[in-house]
Parts: structure tokens; sequence; C-alpha cells
């Protein structure tokens, strides 16, 4: 009688899933794909903020290579009637360039969005030595109004 019994009862067992329990798993794997795609919409939205900071840091290091070639002194040339004609240090100084440019002047296609501003200090001790300091600011932007500034000083040294 046991026997028959146990028989009947795995006859009923259930096999498969109800109804309600598709649905809860569709409403999970929903909410995980929507979280999912938040995140690479997120990232795909801001993906062309480090290009645009590589750029800026690849702009400020050009202007503070020119600058940092030039003499410390005014060498006594002809009167600086543009960067083309810049020969010291302290001509750069107010230089403010919305778009980058080359050391002559000219217009560099597809950086015209960033807007470079350049300062030079009076000479100040430095470790025993005169220097004067060089700060190179790059504005884009998607930089919020929080430019990027790189800074460095320029000795005498012969």
């Amino acid at each position: 009688m046991y026997a028959e019994m146990k028989k009947t009862v795995s006859y009923f067992r259930q096999t498969g899933a109800t109804l309600i329990e598709l649905v809860a798993a569709i409403v999970v794997i929903a909410v995980g794909v929507g979280g999912l795609m938040l995140a690479i919409t997120a990232t795909g939205r801001h993906s062309a903020d480090p290009m645009i900071t590589e750029q800026a840091i690849g702009i400020a290091q050009t202007y503070m290579e020119e600058i940092m070639l030039q003499a410390y002194t005014d060498p006594g040339g002809p009167v600086e009637l543009g960067r083309a004609d810049f020969d010291d240090v302290d001509d750069y100084n107010g230089l403010n360039d919305v778009g980058a440019r080359d050391q002559l002047g000219n217009p560099i296609a597809g950086l015209g969005a960033y807007t470079i501003v350049v300062t030079v200090a009076a000479p100040a001790l430095l470790n025993g030595e005169l220097a004067k300091q060089i700060d190179v600011s790059i504005d884009h932007a998607a930089f919020a109004g929080i430019p990027l500034t790189l800074t460095s000083f320029r000795t005498n040294y012969p």
C-alpha cells in the first residue's frame, strides 16, 4: 500500500516553472540589463573627456617646450610684432590664443576649441638662482571652467 501511495505522489510532482516564477525572472533580468545599459551609456557619454585632456596636455607641453627653448633675456633683436618674432621667455607673457597655434602663430586644424593663456612671472630666487616661473593654462568647455595648468621654471643657464 505504501508503495502505491509513493507511486501516486510521484506522478503529481511539479516539473518546470510557473507563470509567476517566469515573470519574476524576466523582471530581475530586465532590471539587470537596464542597469548595465545605463552604465554603458554614461561611459560612452564621457569617453571623449580623456581625449580632450590628453590633447590639452599635449598642447601645454608643446607651448612650454617652445617657451623653454627661448633665451632667458631679450637678445636685443628686432621688435616682436607677432609670435614668429618671439625670441625670449618674457615675450610670451600675456599670450592668449583662442585655438592652438604653431610657433609661427598659424592655427592648428581641429584644435580651435582650446584657449591657451601664458604667464611669465618676474624673476625670483629658486634654490639660490634667479628663475622665471612660466604657467601655460589650457581651457576647454569640457573642463567646466577649471583650466589645466602646466608650470615650469626657467633659469639663466648658459
